[in-house]
């Protein structure tokens, strides 16, 4: 492979410039060839500045955008650092990926950043808090309410990554850290920041975020989290020994830091009992397990450590996996055929090599080991080569370093087991992971396993034949659903929707009256004022609407005519509305009104027919049926204008934003009988 002859100088991104650490700084090779391609240092870093900087200068500008404006601008980046890949796949290949690892960690890293600039603009409200859940009654008369808020952290986010993925640990927290309004200030591990200062150049570059929003440290952290204090946070991935001793610093527990810790673990993967050898459920365990060992050389906290197989299937799955793991090339990403590269440097073949060291201990070599490693297209001794290792232990119920130990390479230990009982056991004496697997064509036994084993994993996968084609993979964390695991995996979570937004956010309840409240969230609650006004709020424009804006309709009495011409259009027979003997006997002593025509009624009542503001109906939310509606009760409906939010301009689109309207449906005792949220698409001036 060809290689950079210069020796690249990497740099720090502090307080608003670009800063090269002074002394010589560490040298970082590269992982095929052993050149080395760059230098890191943080020496002269002002680290206590630096936190200050991203506190007075980052967070105030952040925080003073929507969460609207903040998804804007990370789907703006994503598309930019899109149009910058093939630079990053270059630089990516000094780490030793192959192109599909590199896919893995750059377009993954871009894939959530884009992922989160959606969630934004569809799950958060176009302001600078989010309102989470319901109003709470906490008094008898309803004067006296609360509501949960949840506001940016103004401190500083740090984060502090791994180096198996120098693009996607960077970004996954920093879309959801920028997104919640919290600046960040990110330490990629040392060994592969080359990687991940390039990418940090083309965000700066970009002039999207605000001054003070990110901040770059490559080298050593110095003291950095002694000068953290109640506002400030810290999301660590790596190693469970190294999360210990950064979460015992004093500042840290002095002033009660939030510290998410996600580490590597033991994962599982358990292949069914009815997966004999021939199904298609063995065929894709086995092409799985061989995939997290071949996948960036096994370097991923989420890749398979144990893998559980039944007993009486201990030869098969062993000479299967035997078969596929020979078939694969190692050696130069850039040379064709080559389907895995290198560790990340020699210092981790000397981590990997002392686990195994540990591993042999409780386990024999089945397959691999280093008098199979033939590199292609690379010298073995200068790069940082690795061979498949295969162990098989058959005592682990007995043994404890399977459980114990992670070679954080291509590693993994095959374990039998007799009953799905024993396997869930052998699954928790992970003491933690971050992810399970489990191939089964039976629906029964993955739920006996999920629910055996979920208490101890952060994820787990259940895969079958109908799955597996659009599956994401065991190893592939998705920013949908939480990322992290308890225990040994460190009893944190990153992404997860929403859930990875508010973790740098506070949420703190709000007490007062019904109005008051409104006023705080900008959400209408039922006992604040409701505004009349003589025009229709259908007649409105977007712009005109105001929170709390009320309107009354007339009366409508319910006749068995009604009933038995809804019954005859949704071809609705139920017995409770069209029998009058059966319903007598049934829980609502006679006959009642469909529940949706009741909705179809109500809407008949607040419409305005005539063309206007209102563009469509959007959706309806929240709905129940609170008490029945008989023949001969008469209805009315109050409309009270809930909450707005304006929609983003696209071209050709007529400019509109969302307005949500509570609805409550009383009878003729002006009791509830129906209450629900509906939303419409309004246009605006």
């Amino acid at each position: 492979m060809e290689t950079d002859q210069i020796v690249i100088r990497l740099r720090n991104y502090a307080l608003g410039e670009w800063v090269e650490g002074a002394g010589a700084g560490t040298p970082l090779y590269h992982a095929v060839t052993g050149d080395e391609v760059a230098r890191a240092s943080s020496e002269g870093l002002d680290f206590a500045a630096m936190a200050a900087y991203g506190r007075t200068v980052g967070g105030p500008s952040l925080r003073a955008l929507t969460f609207h404006q903040r998804a804007r601008i990370l789907k703006a980046l994503a598309q930019y650092l899109t149009a910058r890949k093939d630079e990053f796949y270059r630089i990516s290949a000094w780490t030793g990926a192959t192109k599909g690892d590199t896919w893995i960690d750059v377009d993954g890293g871009i894939g959530t950043l884009f992922a989160y600039a959606s969630r934004g603009r569809r799950e958060f409200p176009d302001e600078t808090y989010y309102v989470d859940g319901a109003p709470e009654a906490l008094s008898k008369g309803g004067t006296f309410i609360g509501r949960h808020i949840c506001v940016p952290m103004e401190g500083v986010a740090v984060q502090i990554n791994a180096f198996n993925f120098p693009v996607w640990g960077m970004l996954e927290k920093l879309s959801t850290s920028f997104l919640a309004g919290v600046p960040s200030v990110v330490k990629p591990a040392t060994v592969t920041s080359y990687l991940t200062e390039s990418v940090a150049r083309a965000i700066v570059e970009s002039g999207l975020l605000p001054p003070g929003t990110l901040q770059l440290i490559c080298g050593s952290a110095g003291d950095l989290l002694d000068h953290l204090a109640e506002q400030d946070s810290v999301a660590f991935t790596g190693s469970a020994a190294t999360a210990l001793t950064l979460r015992s610093n004093s500042a840290i527990l002095h002033h009660n830091v939030r510290f998410n810790q996600e580490a590597d673990s033991l994962n599982f993967s358990m292949l069914g009992p009815d997966a004999a050898p021939g199904s298609e459920e063995f065929d894709l365990f086995i092409r799985e397990v061989t995939r997290e060992m071949r996948v960036k050389a096994g370097q991923k906290c989420t890749a398979i450590r144990r893998t559980l197989v039944p007993e009486a299937m201990t030869d098969a799955v062993i000479a299967a996996l035997r078969e596929r793991l020979s078939k694969i090339s190692i050696g130069d990403p850039s040379v064709e055929g080559v389907r895995m590269g290198p560790l990340v440097g020699k210092t981790q073949v000397k981590e990997v090599e002392r686990s195994v060291e540990k591993l042999r201990q409780a386990a024999e070599l089945v397959s691999g080991g280093h008098e199979t490693l033939d590199v292609v297209g690379a010298d073995p001794e200068q790069g940082a080569f690795y061979p498949t290792v295969l162990l098989y232990d058959d005592r682990p119920f007995e043994r404890t370093e399977p459980h114990d130990v992670e070679a954080f390479g291509p590693v993994n230990t095959v374990m039998p087991y007799r009953t799905v009982d024993d396997a869930i056991a052998l699954a928790r004496l992970g003491k933690g992971s971050l992810v399970g697997s489990l191939f089964t064509a039976k629906d029964d036994t993955a739920r006996q396993v999920a629910l055996g084993t979920a208490a101890y994993h952060g994820r787990l996968m259940l895969v079958n034949r109908y799955s597996a084609k659009e599956s994401t993979g065991h190893g592939s964390p998705m920013p949908h659903l939480v990322h992290g695991g308890p225990g040994r995996a460190g009893g944190g979570e990153e992404m997860g929707g929403v859930r990875g937004v508010l973790h740098y956010m506070q949420r703190t309840a709000i007490q007062g009256s019904p109005q008051t409240v409104t006023s705080v969230t900008r959400e209408w609650s039922r006992g604040a004022d409701q505004l009349r006004d003589l025009v229709h709020p259908f007649r409105k424009h977007f712009e005109e609407l105001v929170i709390g804006e009320t309107y009354i309709t007339h009366r409508r009495t319910i006749t068995e005519a009604d009933v038995v011409a809804f019954a005859g259009l949704s071809g609705d027979f139920f017995y409770a509305h069209m029998d009058d003997v059966a319903a007598r006997e049934s829980i609502f002593e006679k006959r009642v009104a469909h529940g949706y025509f009741v909705l179809s009624a109500a809407a008949g009542l607040f419409v305005d027919p005539a063309p206007g503001p209102v563009l469509a109906n959007y959706g309806l939310e929240g709905l129940r049926f609170v008490k029945p509606v008989y023949i001969g009760d008469t209805i009315q409906v109050r409309l009270t204008c809930k909450q707005k939010t304006a929609k983003e301009d696209r071209e050709g689109q007529i400019p509109q934003g969302v307005v949500h309207w509570d609805v409550e449906v009383t009878n003729q005792d002006d009791e509830p009988v129906a209450v629900y949220t509906i939303l419409t698409l309004v246009r605006r001036r």
